[in-house]
């Protein structure tokens, strides 16, 4: 029996939990303001500086230490365990997704996304105004 621990890979964690939340890697890389060959290059690293984590971590809605210690088994064990439908007749899978409520509003978030996208909007416009005056 193999008693050596895994390494722990930062970078695919990261990856497996930007796609679980649904977002591609290049909103990763426009958050963080970088390119997206910059985030396929992260998710490739088995480590990255703890800075770049807090970062990386609070725009995937988790933190740090919930990227260091993420499992996909754990995830798929909360699912099967969640919507267990072993029995012959599905009342076990449907009581259980109507006790299913989301840690978050979506409503709340897309607000949040056009805010944070406004903002940034605005930020470009001011740079480029202070440009044109820089040559005028």
């Amino acid at each position: 029996m193999d008693t050596t621990k895994k390494s722990s890979h930062i970078g695919r964690k990261i990856s497996r939990i930007r796609e679980l939340r649904g977002m591609k890697q290049e909103a990763l890389a426009f958050e963080l303001g970088v390119s997206q060959q910059t985030v396929s290059s992260m998710e490739g690293k088995e480590t990255i500086e703890s800075s770049l984590l807090k970062q990386v971590a609070e725009i995937l809605g988790v933190t740090p230490e919930a990227i260091e210690n993420f499992s996909e088994e754990a995830v798929f064990n909360i699912i099967n365990n969640t919507y267990n439908n072993s029995s012959s007749d599905s009342s076990t899978l449907i009581a259980s997704s109507a006790n299913y409520l989301p840690t978050f509003h979506t409503t709340e978030k897309l607000v949040e996304l056009y805010e944070r996208l406004l903002q940034a909007e605005r930020d470009k416009i001011a740079y480029l105004e202070r440009l044109l005056e820089a040559n005028n």
